[in-house]
């Protein structure tokens, strides 16, 4: 029995110390990690950030490109049939979202969705002012028109989602 006894003397010690070696060693190996996982998202956000703030700069211009005043006042060239302005509006605007459509994976998906939700708006708004004219119309009466629909909506998609994206972009900073 005093062998058991001598022998736990030994033990118990021991263990406390072996127990103690054990949790300063795991300490210190999560805090090593956690560094390694900082330094690992300090190197993404230096790559990721530039690509990401490049992706909301293109956005901005896709949605100032697709505002009716712009797109009309940049296509309205000549003495085209309003018909075939439509077409030349509505392809312009399809192009332009391709050209942008790979931004979307550095956009939260709210913004995303306002951007393609604005998109939409001006494809509807361009064909209902289309609707509303006669087969002859020119080019001029489909601009006045699609004016006309703009000042009746008062907040544009374009101008809603360019609101959004600015102030997630400063949200970065």
């Amino acid at each position: 029995m005093e062998a058991l006894t001598e022998f736990g003397k030994i033990i118990l010690p021991a263990g406390a110390v072996l127990y103690a070696m054990f949790l300063t060693t795991r300490m210190f190996l999560n805090k090593e990690y956690e560094k390694r996982l900082i330094d690992i998202k300090i190197k993404n956000n230096a790559t990721v950030l530039p690509v990401r703030l490049q992706a909301y700069e293109r956005i901005c211009l896709f949605l100032e490109r697709i505002a009716p005043k712009n797109l009309i006042v940049r296509l309205n060239v000549g003495e085209m049939s309003a018909k075939e302005f439509q077409q030349v509006l509505l392809h312009e605007i399809r192009e332009e979202f391709g050209h942008n459509l790979s931004q979307q994976v550095y956009m939260s998906e709210e913004s995303w969705n306002l951007v393609k939700n604005a998109m939409e708006e001006i494809i509807m708004l361009v064909n209902e002012a289309s609707g509303e004219l006669e087969e002859e119309a020119k080019s001029i009466d489909l601009a006045r028109k699609v004016f006309e629909k703009v000042i009746e909506k008062q907040d544009l998609g374009t101008d809603i989602a360019l609101s959004f994206v600015k102030n997630e972009i400063q949200q970065v900073f």
